[in-house]
């Protein structure tokens, strides 16, 4: 089992994935994270050495090498790894793939004082949200299998969210599931 989350930048991607690999008792992977180990420095610093370009061949050769591996995992994809389009048919090919779908106002209340995204990092960050997501949002559409609207539930409340769609579609076993409503803390 692959489960691959896509969406905007601070969409929930790697939070909501942490919990449901936890719940699903495999591992989670978050695709940035891996690139960084390749490249052996911050995304943000090869990116502004190297280029965008450069920067999306090695997060495509990454997605492809994590999606062939004989392992079950959830992973956590960057905002823009849906840009390409073998990226998008690797992610539909070989994972189900849940676009976490956040609209550039819920985005920016999230971000609005996040200093480390260089999206961010721009004069008027709502007009650059705004025209992200214009273009990426059918992009993660036509990606995903499953559309899953983020609005204001807590993060469990979308981990459950999730494993209801993944459960009605006959992907998940209920007996996988670990109980999470009205299970006693650890």
């Amino acid at each position: 089992m692959k489960i691959a989350l896509v969406g905007m930048p601070g969409g929930g991607k790697s939070t909501v994935g942490r919990q449901l690999a936890r719940q699903l008792d495999v591992p989670f992977v978050d695709s940035d994270t891996e690139i960084e180990k390749r490249i052996g420095c911050a995304i943000k610093s090869f990116f502004a050495r190297e280029g965008e370009e450069v920067f999306r061949l090695i997060e495509s050769e990454v997605i492809a090498e994590l999606l062939a591996a004989d392992t079950d995992m959830v992973l956590a994809t960057g905002g823009g790894a849906v840009l390409r389009e073998e990226n998008r048919d690797c992610l539909h090919e070989r994972a189900t793939v849940l676009y976490l779908r956040s609209t550039p106002e819920e985005l920016f209340r999230r971000l609005r004082h996040d200093t480390q995204r260089p999206l961010l990092q721009v004069k008027d960050p709502m007009a650059k949200l705004r025209e992200l997501f214009a273009v990426r949002d059918p992009l993660y559409r036509r990606t995903a299998h499953f559309v899953l609207e983020t609005g204001r539930p807590s993060v469990q409340g979308l981990v459950n969210m999730v494993l209801m769609q993944l459960e009605l579609a006959g992907l998940v076993s209920p007996m996988r599931v670990k109980a999470s409503v009205g299970a006693e803390p650890h």
